[in-house]
């Protein structure tokens, strides 16, 4: 689930659900994806899942940031740390949006069409920004 939030971590929006397994990366066309943010000025802010989603133009401003991923056989140099701990820093009111949106339990046991589930997690969004905000 792929969601808006401001800068305050409060969600604004999220994206309809995906069946199982679908993964965000692989449900949509990476340049589709880029160039609808490009589109429209936006930039995104990633998690490591979508690492390698905005290597198409070298030479564009980046429309998805993303932290740098270390391998089994190379770690990760101390200036690639930092950037991974600044882009933490700012990632963190988002988990903590999507952290009250997962206190609603009833989300851990939805076992029904994705269209009907998108419906689950607007509603608990509104439900979850309304209890937030008092």
């Amino acid at each position: 689930m792929t969601a808006l939030t401001d800068d305050n971590g409060r969600q604004l929006w999220v994206s309809a659900v995906r069946p199982g397994r679908t993964s965000e990366i692989t449900a949509r066309r990476r340049d589709k994806l880029t160039a609808r943010l490009r589109a429209a000025g936006l930039g995104a802010i990633a998690d490591l899942g979508f690492v390698g989603l905005d290597d198409s133009d070298p030479e564009a401003d980046p429309a998805v940031i993303t932290g740098y991923k270390a391998a089994r056989n190379r770690r990760l140099p101390r200036s690639q740390k930092l950037s991974n701990k600044a882009l933490a820093v700012v990632r963190a009111p988002v988990e903590h949006g999507f952290a009250h949106l997962k206190n609603w339990r009833v989300l851990s046991k939805v076992r029904t069409d994705p269209k009907w589930a998108t419906a689950l997690v607007r509603a608990l969004l509104v439900l979850t920004n309304r209890e937030v905000a008092r």
